[in-house]
């Protein structure tokens, strides 16, 4: 088939239209007067991990959270199982201090309180679980987890609850509560957890 010199033409010239068009379409509108693009979505960093503090030159740092406080502080992400979801018919978390598997007094509150709970629901089984912040080697976090967990067990137990009811496990440092580098994290992740054997 012949085109004629003009239909050749025509031919060109339609594709170089529809490839402006699409070009044309692909650009964004830059705003009209009185108009405001949207900000571009905040990007959330994490800042890098310190090195750990040695043991016996720890910092005085911000106190355990108290086990009344049970929602996650803003910005932080849980990264623990959904079991972990804290109601009102279950004992609660309790925290301990750096380094530490003493109890502090606010620690005995909460676990007294935990123990009444116990009493109430007869049946219930619990595993308590000793975590520990970021810092240290995964050897020594998993036995001062477990001291965590056990000091608990004692503490339950000295208020009347039977020792069969309670088991204990160490996580160390491998299920932080709350992702970060800092003590607004690690305060967090220093604790005893109670989670509820079905």
């Amino acid at each position: 088939m012949k085109m004629s010199r003009w239909g050749v033409t025509d031919f060109f010239g339609g594709l170089l239209f529809v490839g402006f068009g699409v070009v044309l379409a692909g650009c964004p509108k830059e705003p009209e007067a009185g108009e405001t693009k949207p900000p571009a979505p905040a990007v959330a960093t994490t800042p890098l991990p310190s090195s750990p503090t040695p043991r016996g030159s720890e910092t005085r740092v911000a106190p355990a959270p108290s086990a009344r406080e049970t929602t996650l502080p803003p910005g932080r992400v849980s990264t623990t199982p959904a079991t972990t979801a804290r109601t009102e018919s279950s004992p609660k978390d309790v925290f301990f201090d750096y380094d530490k598997a003493a109890l502090t007094d606010e620690t005995k509150r909460a676990l007294t309180e935990n123990a009444a709970w116990l009493r109430g629901n007869p049946q219930a089984r619990i595993t308590v679980e000793g975590h520990c912040d970021e810092r240290g080697t995964s050897e020594y976090n998993l036995g001062l987890g477990d001291r965590r967990a056990k000091a608990v067990r004692d503490y339950l137990v000295a208020a009347g609850i039977e020792g069969s009811r309670i088991r204990t496990l160490s996580y160390g440092k491998e299920r932080p509560f709350v992702q970060g580098h800092d003590e607004s994290a690690w305060r967090w992740n220093r604790r005893a957890h109670f989670a509820l054997l079905r």
